[in-house]
């Protein structure tokens, strides 16, 4: 986003981060975490490998859903147009950048390979209003995307041990 966004329509990349639209500082545009649930078509259900004797239970597979909101400094005739400009671009980004991988993750994703789907999210103008619940702050225009799925690694190992030698009997019957 903060590659994609700067110098126009916002003006420094430090000015676009995460944070609750009810304690946004200085930002530009806002990404807000409300909500994380499980991925179910993701699930995996094989134990993964790790190193000799060992093995890793399946990791959870979780969808992350945020609201991004634009946000302008400037006077009152102009705020909505800059704001709608914001979330324009936002989009646009969004919609180029449809599926993150490789240098765009950071950490154990960017370590394992992962590809994240970005997908803005249709809800319900009352369930959007709903979630602005920050005190007697008004409703502000917000989009609501969902990344996805992020795979949470298990902590639980079980222990093998690796089949060396078999011994096969054969019994003639009768």
């Amino acid at each position: 986003m903060r590659e994609n966004m700067t110098p126009e329509p916002v003006a420094q990349s430090e000015l676009i981060g995460m944070a609750s639209p009810a304690d946004k500082g200085d930002l530009v545009l806002s990404l807000y975490l409300y909500r994380i649930t499980e991925n179910s078509e993701a699930r995996r259900n094989e134990m993964q490998a790790r190193g000799s004797g060992m093995l890793q239970f399946p990791p959870m597979a979780v969808d992350l859903h945020y609201i991004l909101t634009p946000y302008s400094s400037a006077d009152l005739h102009s705020r909505t147009l800059d704001e709608h400009v914001i979330i324009g671009r936002a989009m646009q980004v969004l919609h180029d950048h449809a599926i993150v991988r490789g240098g765009y993750l950071q950490g154990s994703l960017a370590e394992s390979n992962e590809e994240l789907r970005v997908v803005v999210e249709s809800l319900p103008v009352d369930i959007l209003t709903g979630l602005w619940n920050f005190g007697d702050m008004p409703y502000k225009m917000s989009l609501p995307i969902r990344v996805g799925p992020v795979n949470i690694d298990s902590t639980r190992l079980k222990s093998t041990t690796r089949v060396v030698e078999r011994h096969i009997k054969l019994e003639e019957k009768g």
